[in-house]
């Protein structure tokens, strides 16, 4: 049987998009037929095997692989690099599929990411990409080979509800609220949504994820400085009945990045069916289609118009967009990502 490893180090950080990524195509592998032995690249062999089982093999990742006598030296049919940032790479010359999620350092040409992107994507047998603006983004400013290339999207994680009963987070808005989960870096564009929650002054704004940034610094300084501190809650990197809680009663989604390869947590709030706005940016509108509003103007007066314009719509249309919400979330789907890959893997090899 051919063997295929995955780079799946970042599986360390599950509450950033990296390491969601590998955890859930990890479990969607899981319960698949394989023509192919895969190997885990794995931080915590116990706590990994516990979550994905035996039907990998598993090697235990160490920080110094990254230096280049030190790499793997086993010889794989193929090498599955899951995220275009990693440090670790092969020892041997090998096939090589590289997933590309997003070109964050795309225009700084002398960042060591950029330069160590795109000698991945010269050494790649295949490309696979999360969206297709994250291929053409790749195609606009990087050097491509003449490989296949493919666009899988990435599944919705939340397939059905696991709020325990009765249960409340420890910080719960006594208002209706607007809600966000992502990281806390400037490209999330956070800011804005002070100001707009500054003028909308019968709601809460619910911010989700790791908050112990220096971004994250400066968000509290504005909180602080508007004196929002009472309607603005850091909720901090919470649980999954935590999240699935605050999606399921928040009066809408926000998301107002300005640079998303995917944009998972659009795909989330759909499952949710909630009204759901957005930057109209990047990857967001072919993600979230005709079914997201969007904003293309960040001050609060205009963010402001289109918030209450589309709360009106979703109340008006309701009907239509509770069903279009519901199946689109349903096409998100980690196990035709991870037949996807499968399928690639052996094409690659036996190519």
């Amino acid at each position: 049987m051919k063997k295929v490893f995955l780079e799946s180090h970042n599986l360390k950080n599950p509450y950033f998009g990296f390491g969601q990524f590998n955890i859930q195509l990890l479990k969607a592998f899981k319960n698949l037929p394989k023509q192919v032995q895969l190997t885990i690249h794995s931080p915590n062999i116990l706590q990994d095997r516990k979550q994905f089982g035996n039907s990998f093999n598993y090697k235990k990742y160490f920080s110094f692989r990254r230096y280049e006598n030190l790499r793997v030296r086993k010889k794989y049919d193929l090498w599955h690099a899951l995220n275009q940032n990693t440090k670790i790479e092969p020892y041997h010359d090998i096939p090589y599929l590289l997933t590309v999620h997003n070109t964050v350092f795309a225009e700084q040409k002398t960042h060591p990411n950029h330069i160590r992107f795109q000698e991945k994507l010269l050494k790649s047998k295949g490309i696979t990409y999360i969206s297709e603006f994250a291929k053409s983004s790749t195609h606009q400013y990087f050097e491509i080979p003449d490989v296949p290339e493919y666009v899988v999207y990435n599944g919705n994680p939340i397939q059905e509800l696991i709020i325990p009963p009765n249960f409340k987070p420890n910080i719960t808005p006594q208002k209706p609220y607007l809600f966000f989960i992502g990281e806390f870096a400037p490209r999330k564009n956070l800011k804005c949504l002070l100001d707009l929650i500054e003028i909308l002054p019968d709601h809460n704004l619910v911010l989700a994820g790791k908050n112990t940034t220096s971004y994250g610094e400066e968000v509290r300084e504005v909180i602080q400085q508007k004196k929002l501190e009472r309607r603005v809650h850091l909720v901090g990197k919470i649980s999954d009945s935590e999240k699935q809680f605050y999606y399921k009663n928040c009066e809408a989604f926000v998301f107002p990045s300005l640079r998303e390869g995917f944009g998972l947590p659009i795909v989330e709030a759909m499952f949710f069916q909630k009204p759901i706005f957005s930057s109209n940016k990047t990857s967001l509108p072919e993600i979230g289609q005709d079914l997201v509003f969007y904003w293309e103007n960040f001050q609060a007066e205009a963010m402001k118009d289109v918030f209450e314009n589309g709360i009106k719509i979703f109340n008006t249309k309701k009907e239509f967009y509770l069903k279009a919400l519901k199946d689109r979330a349903q096409y998100f789907s980690w196990k035709n990502a991870a037949k996807e890959y499968l399928k690639i893997y052996n094409e690659l090899i036996y190519k």
